[in-house]
């Protein structure tokens, strides 16, 4: 049924294809289970309109954000790569990324426990403990296949501001999704974010986009996926995880706190972390993300603890 990619697969792995079943599509890549011959399960995803399936019955459409194509699976298979390297955290094995396709190791997903929970809060910690070597990482970034600044430099505060806020709040702008006041009130952050970062911290080795969604259950551990991984701010990941909500988050965070206490004043720093997520999803999914970016930006700019967890589309 999918010819080319049963070829690009077996080329990738050495292995021949067995059995190809289309799982659907998010921002124009196309999700596939695959069980190659020698009894291994893998977890594809292929560029390219021809990839892009789609399930009619309650199952995944997905919308084009950006054209990263093949870029964005080449960053994402050497984020997952360089996340491994901490050896603190499961990750998907990447078993091969080339020409638009990668194929990762399938993750078997089971309901967190409350032992799992911690564990991944244990996890999480350590892995922001493991050196990146610098802020940004060495490979372009993208993330729901938008463009994403990776270049290193300056302090987190600056580099947040130039690499992660101000791009995205343009872009939205350019597209008509935000107005000339709504990126004033961002850069409005943007030029406060030295006293708004709170203590200065090394940088950490995090996710970059550590939603619950991008969190699996499994062998009563968290294994991170779809990273945008990069050298930054430990408080971006916890805050992401609560943006949208995560199970049992309470337990995850007790546990980190265990291995890695926060700064005082974490809570406050919330809504500045979760500025740059919702500014994504503005550029990505338009209007229905506005009134929480902006809400996001007020809390930053009052040092308030924000809102509870939003929605995802």
């Amino acid at each position: 049924m999918y010819p080319d990619l049963t070829r690009r697969l077996e080329q990738l792995t050495g292995t021949a294809v067995r059995d190809t079943q289309p799982l659907g599509s998010q921002h124009g890549i196309g999700h596939f289970r695959v069980l190659l011959t020698d009894g291994r399960m893998v977890f594809v995803k292929a560029a390219g309109p021809s990839m892009a399936v789609s399930r009619s019955a309650g199952g995944l459409v997905g919308r084009v954000a950006g054209g990263s194509g093949a870029a964005g699976l080449a960053a994402e298979a050497n984020g997952l790569r360089w996340l491994a390297e901490a050896d603190a955290i499961p990750v998907p094995e990447v078993l091969g990324c080339a020409d638009g396709v990668l194929a990762i190791s399938w993750v078997a997903q089971e309901q967190p426990s409350r032992g799992s929970a911690e564990a991944f809060g244990r996890d999480l910690a350590s892995l922001h403990g493991a050196d990146p070597g610098r802020l940004g990482a060495p490979w372009p970034g993208f993330i729901a296949g938008l463009p994403l600044g990776n270049s290193g430099g300056e302090s987190w505060p600056q580099w947040y501001a130039r690499q992660r806020l101000l791009p995205f709040a343009r872009r939205a702008r350019d597209a008509s999704l935000l107005d000339a006041a709504d990126v004033r009130l961002v850069e409005a952050v943007a030029d406060r974010l030295p006293e708004l970062a709170g203590p200065a911290e090394r940088t950490s080795r995090i996710h970059g986009d550590c939603w619950s969604g991008n969190v699996l259950w499994s062998g009563g551990r968290g294994w991170l996926i779809d990273p945008a991984a990069h050298g930054g701010h430990r408080e971006t990941d916890l805050a992401m995880l609560a943006l949208f909500g995560a199970p049992s988050l309470d337990r995850v965070m007790a546990a980190y706190q265990d291995r890695a206490p926060l700064a005082d004043g974490w809570r406050a720093r919330v809504p500045l972390h979760q500025l740059h997520p919702l500014l994504v999803h503005v550029c990505l999914f338009g209007a229905a993300y506005r009134e929480a970016m902006l809400g996001a930006a007020r809390a930053a700019l009052s040092g308030r603890a924000g809102r509870g967890p939003a929605r995802r589309s």
